[in-house]
C-alpha cells in the first residue's frame, strides 16, 4: 500500500508547510499532489492532513507515516550513496571554486555532508574573484565552479541549483523602499557598495544598469555581506544582494528590500563542470546535497530547471 513517493510527499508537504510550495518541491502541479495525496487516503481509509490551515496540520495518522518517512528515507539514501560508491569507485577529487560571496551560508553545510558519505574524495574551495575559474575548470585545475554567469563553451555544462532575485538593500525608511519596486535611474544618485570584482561579473550592472545605460553615483566596495549589510543600514549607500542573503537582515530589521525593475531581477545558480563529469556519482551526490539543504534553509528561492 505504502511506496516511497508517499513518504517523499509527506516529508515535502511537512518541510514546505502547504500543498503549493510542496508541488514545487516534488515537481508536480498541485491537482497532482492533491490527487495523490487523496488516493492514498482510500488507500489506507484515514485522513493524512487538516485541510484549510496554514501551515498544514497532520491528523495522527499523517503524523505516524510522517515518522515512518523520517526513518526510512535517510535509509534509503544512505543505501543508494553506498551503491553508487561501489559502483564507481570510492575516491575522486572535487576542487570547487566559487564565484558567489553568499554561498558560504549553504555551501559550508553542504561540504560537511558531502565529506561524510564520500569521505575518500579529495575536497578543496577556493574563492574564484581575483581569477577567470571558467578557463581553470575546462584545463582541469578545477572540477567545479559555482557561478551565475554562464559562459558558452562546448566543454563546460551549467547544472543548476536553484533560482533566486536579485533585490535591492536600502536604509530603514529610505525613500527608495516606498514604492512597488526601483527603476535603474533610482540609482544614478546613490552609492553603490558592491563586492570587490570587475562590474562586468557584478549582477546589478549586467542585468540591471547596463542595459538602461544608468551608472551610480559611485561604487564601494566590501568583501563581506554582514559589512556591506553594516553600510546600507548606516545610510552610506545601497547594495544588491540575493534575496535569501538578506532574509536575517530583514528580520532584523536592519535594512529594507526594493525590488530591481517591475518584474524584478531573476538569476540562476549553477553548478559548472566539465562536459561528462555530471554523470559522474559523486558529482551528482554533491548536486543533491546541495539542492536539498538551499531548499531547506534559503528562503525566496526557486526550481531551475
Amino acid at each position: 500500500m505504502l511506496e516511497l513517493r508517499h513518504l517523499n510527499t509527506m516529508l515535502a508537504i511537512d518541510e514546505a508547510g502547504s500543498l503549493v510550495e510542496a508541488a514545487e518541491r516534488l515537481h508536480v502541479t498541485q491537482s497532482a499532489l492533491s490527487h495523490q495525496l487523496k488516493d492514498l487516503e482510500h488507500r489506507l481509509g484515514v485522513s493524512l492532513i487538516v485541510r484549510r490551515t496554514r501551515p498544514i496540520r497532520f491528523t495522527p495518522a499523517g503524523a505516524r507515516l510522517l515518522v515512518l518517512a523520517r526513518q526510512v528515507l535517510p535509509q534509503v539514501k544512505h543505501t543508494e550513496t553506498e551503491l553508487r560508491r561501489l559502483a564507481a569507485g570510492r575516491s575522486g577529487r572535487l576542487h570547487i571554486a566559487i564565484e558567489c560571496h553568499s554561498c558560504f551560508q549553504w555551501l559550508m553545510p553542504a561540504l560537511d555532508r558531502f565529506r561524510e558519505a564520500w569521505p575518500e574524495v579529495q575536497l578543496d574551495l577556493s574563492a574564484a574573484f581575483s581569477f577567470t575559474p571558467q578557463s581553470a575548470l575546462v584545463r582541469g585545475d578545477l572540477d567545479m565552479v559555482i557561478t551565475s554567469d554562464p559562459v558558452d563553451n562546448d566543454a563546460v555544462r551549467y547544472l543548476p541549483l536553484f533560482r533566486y532575485e536579485l533585490v535591492l538593500a536600502v536604509a530603514r525608511g529610505s525613500a527608495l523602499a516606498r514604492g512597488r519596486h526601483v527603476e535603474a535611474g533610482d540609482l544614478a544618485d546613490q552609492v553603490l557598495i558592491a563586492y570587490p570584482v570587475e562590474h562586468e561579473r557584478l549582477d546589478v550592472f549586467t542585468a540591471f544598469l547596463d542595459p538602461a545605460g544608468v551608472a551610480p553615483a559611485s561604487v564601494r566596495t566590501a568583501e563581506l555581506t554582514p559589512m556591506m549589510v553594516q553600510l546600507v543600514a548606516a545610510g552610506r549607500g545601497v547594495a544588491a544582494l540575493p534575496n535569501w542573503a538578506l532574509t536575517e537582515y530583514l528580520d532584523l530589521k536592519l535594512v529594507e528590500a526594493a525590488r530591481l525593475g517591475e518584474g524584478g531581477v531573476w538569476r540562476t545558480l549553477y553548478a559548472a563542470v566539465r562536459q561528462g563529469d555530471e554523470t559522474v556519482p559523486f558529482v551528482q551526490e554533491f548536486m543533491e546535497i546541495g539542492r536539498d539543504l538551499c531548499f531547506q534553509n534559503l528562503s525566496g528561492i526557486r526550481r531551475a530547471d
